[in-house]
């Protein structure tokens, strides 16, 4: 009953997608290279315009501020432990200055990063307006935007490298911090020392714990912002990816593909792979291509139709298979194939570039003695 339901909602999906056609015994869409003036198409429900790639929002940054509050003075007092006070004070303040440099460049980089990100979202909607009203296939205009882009996501990529190694050094800064917090405390057991070496000891012990409590929010935060941003820089990538495949076909799409299916519930954090090809004896596609002429715009509905089973079903696999026709002898037949082959190839990399990870696809190819072009089929697992 489940699967009734789910072909049906397939059903109602497909028959919203633009340049497909229906054969009397398939209920499946299929897209094809013929003209779609030569007979006159049923009313069809209006179909919502395309969602643009504006891409994610950049994840906030951390706010704060990581000043250390300096060491206090002390004399010394001639003794082994005062000496040794005095050691473990200049150590505390190289340790403070260090921290304020570290500081300062994480303001830094939080501002290159902010500034970076902004660049790059305004590149990326001026690109989606274009696309949202239709421009040429390979606009020479919108390819130098998403060179543009592109760069500014370099640069953001190069900013998150950074603070990944301001974070490395704020480590070593808290290694520092403990070996100054035991050398305090092992200080008050040594025999010699007189009460104001005691008193600096406390003191100098206060500062060093509090100098420990900045380095850990310094270092959760710088953190957390590497965590965040990472991930950012990856998702927007794969938005690229998609962007370009918009302006080769100078039409626009939503969401990766991944991120499609990573938003259904139960698709977090599980690895999926489509394994070997099904056999498909028996079973309906979900999309028909044929490729009846040179160029066939099948990108846009097949677009469409992986994204609503990915909307539906996050975990969806597929199979594609290159299908020739068996007709015009055993040279024809072989030459058809290398062709339909071909053609699998080039919607493979579609859908990559739509965002869908190849783990999800199994290709295979085989002959149909019904098929009158080379198709390319695709199955749901």
């Amino acid at each position: 009953m489940n699967s009734i339901r789910f072909r049906t909602l397939l059903l109602g999906a497909a028959l919203l997608l633009p340049a497909c056609s229906f054969s009397d015994d398939s209920l499946w869409p299929s897209l094809t290279g013929e003209d779609p003036a030569a007979a006159p198409a049923p009313a069809q429900p209006a179909q919502a315009p395309a969602q643009p790639v504006v891409g994610t929002q950049q994840p906030a940054l951390g706010t704060g501020t990581f000043e250390p509050s300096g060491v206090t003075p002390g004399a010394s007092t001639g003794t082994f432990v005062g000496s040794k006070i005095v050691e473990l004070r200049e150590e505390l303040n190289r340790l403070q200055q260090s921290i304020g440099i570290h500081n300062g460049q994480l303001q830094q980089l939080r501002g290159q990063l902010v500034a970076n990100s902004q660049r790059y979202h305004g590149t990326i909607a001026a690109v989606n307006a274009r696309l949202q009203v239709g421009t040429t296939p390979g606009n020479p205009i919108l390819v130098q935007q998403f060179n543009s882009a592109q760069g500014d996501l370099d640069r953001l990529s190069q900013d998150v490298a950074q603070l990944g190694a301001l974070t490395n050094s704020v480590t070593n800064n808290s290694t520092m911090s403990s070996f100054l917090s035991e050398s305090a405390r092992a200080a008050f057991a040594v025999s010699g020392a007189v009460d104001e070496d005691h008193r600096q000891l406390a003191i100098l012990e206060d500062e060093v714990n509090r100098t420990d409590v900045l380095i850990d929010r310094l270092l959760k935060e710088a953190t957390s912002d590497v965590r965040r941003q990472t991930n950012y820089v990856a998702t927007e990538r794969a938005n690229l990816n998609l962007l370009s495949a918009g302006i080769k076909t100078g039409e626009i799409f939503g969401g990766s593909l991944l991120n499609v299916a990573m938003g259904g519930a139960g698709a977090a954090g599980q690895a999926i792979r489509a394994g070997a090809p099904m056999s498909t004896a028996g079973r309906r596609p979900l999309v028909v291509i044929r490729f009846d002429r040179n160029k066939v715009p099948y990108q846009q509905a097949l677009y469409n139709a992986i994204s609503r089973v990915l909307e539906r079903r996050p975990n969806a696999v597929f199979d594609l298979v290159s299908v020739a026709p068996t007709t015009g002898g055993q040279a024809r037949v072989a030459l058809n194939s290398n062709k339909a082959r071909r053609h699998a190839e080039s919607v493979l990399r579609s859908l990559i570039e739509m965002g869908l990870p190849p783990a999800r696809v199994a290709v295979s190819a085989t002959t149909l003695a019904s098929a009158h072009t080379n198709e390319v089929h695709i199955y749901l697992r």
